[in-house]
This record gives structure tokens, C-alpha cells and sequence, in this order.
């Protein structure tokens, strides 16, 4: 803070400030991502029909800082009561390294870890070239891990774009579960879940981050999290429910319930409408195909995403938005907005946006200078 105070007062008094190349890059990569933290003028002050974050489940307001620890708690709480209650995270387990491949600056590992309480996964580790220091790190999630680490569809290779801007970067995906068409993962088993299928995705990349805490080299302070679609959700509901994550970007997702849009299918039963098979025809909710499991009872009972959302405060967050969160997806998102005023804090929650529901170069760009500046810089934003 005196060394803040001082270059403001210098630069008072006329006096020419050289400031470091990291302090120029920071201010840099700060002036092009800041107008992401401002809504467009229609949506500066709408909240929708959503349910205040900043209101107990009994209605009482949240008025201040403490009142908010235990609001955040309650919110917990209700989820993980709705949705199941994790098994306990793995945080002891060893990473295995399967082979190594050299790449153009950075080492390329496949490793295998244990992400569930009875099953091990398979993924990607991707580690920049140079002396050895404590660099950020993320997680991208997906369908299966070698989309993320540029075998797959173009735009989408998050970890490698990340691995050449220097960040560690951990590819892990639900390869058997999509190429059998169940996706998800379900605990204890498929035919008698008892989380919802999103939420474990979600333990998962917990357990996922522990893993990532524990290499060499990675500053467990810094670590987040990405994904797009269903990478997207999964991105979204582990940041959310696990604080360690630093920061995160969820790539159009759908960031809260929409039953007009096909791809924003909380309800589906590998997401938050779990039942035994068989299950229900793929699609949007009709009399003839109604959604099963919890998605309904949330619905009825008023729950959406945005108090999910909530639980980031003051933790920064990228919606990075396409045909599924268009810039009207602001009314739920200044709830968020709202609790990080409420605790001093502002820009910590941004949109983007796009036409098309892929990400592309301009989208990715955005994505990466985001996580740049409040990971590899440690941005705080302004207060």
C-alpha cells in the first residue's frame, strides 16, 4: 500500500515513474480484460426473478461481511443436502506417471490418478520447459483429456495454449463414461447414484486439484479451472463447490436453467436429473418426456445457479459466453456481483460473448489473459 501511495504521489508531482516489465504487463493484460467486469447498460441493475443470494433460505438479509460466512455456509449445506453429499476427498494419493512425450517448450506426461473413491482416471500433465519455480497451474475438463492438449477440435486445445503462456496445465475427461453415452460419473454406480452426477464431476476435479497441489513446481495458491459445454457445467459446479480453486472460466455452459434451450440440459440424468435407467429420451422437457430426479423439485422449490455462483465471491470467475449465455445471462450474474460489493470487492465476475456456442480465437484470447492476470499476476482487480 506505501509503495502504491508513492507512485501515485509521484506521479502527482510530475515526476516520471519507470515501472517494472512485469508491473507494465500486468497493467496491460488489466486494461484489456477490465470492460469484460461491466454488464451493458440494459442489464447494470436487473436481477430477474432470481432469489437474493444476499437473503437466508428464511428470508432474513444478509447485511454484512460475517453474516455472509454464514449465509455461504447455508448454501453449502442445502446443496450438497440436495444433491448428495460427497464421499471424502482423496488428498493422500500418489500421481502415476505413464510416459512422457517432448513438446515445443513444455514436457507432455500421461498420468493416472484416483478420482473417485473405487476408480482411477487417466489424463494429461503438461509442464512448461525452464528453470524450475513456482508457476500457476489449471485444470481443464472436457469429454476425455486429449481435446484440451490439441487432439481434438480446433479452439478447444485450453491446456496447450495454457502450457505455452507458462502455466502448468492438468487435461483430465470422462473418456469411457462418453464413449459409453452415460458421460458422468455416478456414485457408488450407475444404476444407484446417490450424488447427483454433476456434483461428483465436480468431486472429481477436487480430488483432481489435489493431485495438481502436490506437483513440483506448482503454486497450490494458484490453480484454476476451465472447461467449455459440458467441460463448461463440470468447470462451473467444481469451482463453486471446492474454494481452493482460485479462479475459474466456464466456456457457455448455460450458467443457469433454461428449459427453451436443448444444450442447457441441467435436467438430463447425467447432470441434475439422475434416475435408474432407462433412462429418458435425450431432449428438451415435454408432457411425454418430463425430467425425473432432483432438476424438477429444484425447480418447483425456486433453486437456480446463481446461488451457486454466489459461493465464488470473492474468488474471480470468466463466463465465456455463445449461444448459451447470451449478455442477458448479466441478470443472474449481478447477484454475484452484489455479494462481492457486499464484501468489498469489485470486478471479480465477467462475461464475454460471442455468436456461436464454440469458442474461437478471439473467445480463447479473452479466456487466457483472464486467467493470466489473476493467476500467473495475481490480479486483485480493483476495490
Amino acid at each position: 500500500m506505501l509503495k502504491r501511495s508513492l507512485v501515485v504521489l509521484l506521479f502527482t508531482l510530475g515526476i516520471t515513474v519507470i515501472l517494472p516489465a512485469q508491473s507494465k504487463q500486468k497493467a496491460s493484460v488489466w486494461q484489456a480484460i477490465a470492460p469484460f467486469f461491466e454488464p451493458p447498460q440494459a442489464y447494470a441493475e436487473s436481477f430477474g426473478d432470481y432469489r437474493s443470494p444476499l437473503r437466508f433460505y428464511d428470508g432474513r438479509p444478509v447485511r454484512h461481511k460475517r453474516e455472509w460466512r454464514k449465509r455461504r455456509a447455508e448454501i453449502v449445506a442445502r446443496w450438497h443436502e440436495l444433491m448428495g453429499k460427497w464421499p471424502a476427498l482423496i488428498t493422500d494419493q500418489k500421481l502415476h506417471f505413464l510416459d512422457t512425450v517432448r513438446k515445443d517448450g513444455y514436457h507432455q506426461y500421461r498420468v493416472r490418478f484416483r478420482w473417485m473413491p473405487d476408480a482411477y482416471t487417466e489424463g494429461y500433465l503438461l509442464v512448461p520447459e525452464g528453470k524450475l519455480k513456482k508457476r500457476p497451474a489449471v485444470i481443464t475438463v472436457f469429454y476425455e483429456p486429449e481435446t484440451a492438449i490439441g487432439q481434438g477440435r480446433e479452439q478447444r486445445d485450453f491446456a496447450r495454449q495454457l502450457v505455452h503462456r507458462g502455466f502448468v496445465a492438468l487435461s483430465i475427461g470422462t473418456t469411457e463414461a462418453s464413449q459409453s453415452h452415460t458421460y458422468s460419473l455416478y456414485y457408488p454406480h450407475l444404476d444407484s447414484a446417490r450424488v447427483q452426477p454433476l456434483s461428483m464431476l465436480a468431486y472429481a476435479a477436487a480430488n483432481a486439484w489435489h493431485v495438481l497441489a502436490g506437483v513440483r513446481g506448482v503454486d497450490e495458491k494458484r490453480i484454476g479451472i476451465m472447461g467449455h459445454s459440458f467441460g463448461g457445467k463440470w468447470a462451473m459446479f467444481a469451482s463453486c463447490l471446492y474454494e481452493k480453486f482460485a479462479c475459474a472460466v466456464w466456456s457457455d455452459p448455460g450458467i443457469v436453467f433454461d428449459e427453451a434451450r436443448p444444450s442447457v440440459n441441467y435436467w438430463e440424468p447425467w447432470y441434475l436429473g439422475y434416475h435408474p435407467r432407462p433412462w429418458r429420451t435425450r431432449g428438451l422437457i415435454t408432457e411425454v418426456n418430463p425430467a425425473y430426479g432432483l432438476y424438477p423439485r429444484l425447480v418447483e422449490e425456486g433453486y437456480d445457479l446463481h446461488e451457486l455462483h454466489a459461493l465464488m465471491a470473492p474468488r474471480p470467475f470468466l463466463v465465456s459466453g455463445g449461444a448459451e449465455d447470451l449478455p442477458e445471462r448479466w441478470i443472474p450474474l449481478n447477484h454475484a456481483r452484489a455479494v462481492n460489493r457486499l464484501l468489498g470487492y469489485e470486478n471479480r465476475v465477467a462475461m464475454t460473448n460471442r455468436p456461436e456456442h464454440s469458442p474461437n480465437d478471439l473467445s480463447n484470447e479473452q479466456a487466457m489473459l483472464f486467467l493470466e492476470y489473476f493467476l500467473k499476476h495475481r490480479g486483485k482487480g480493483r476495490h
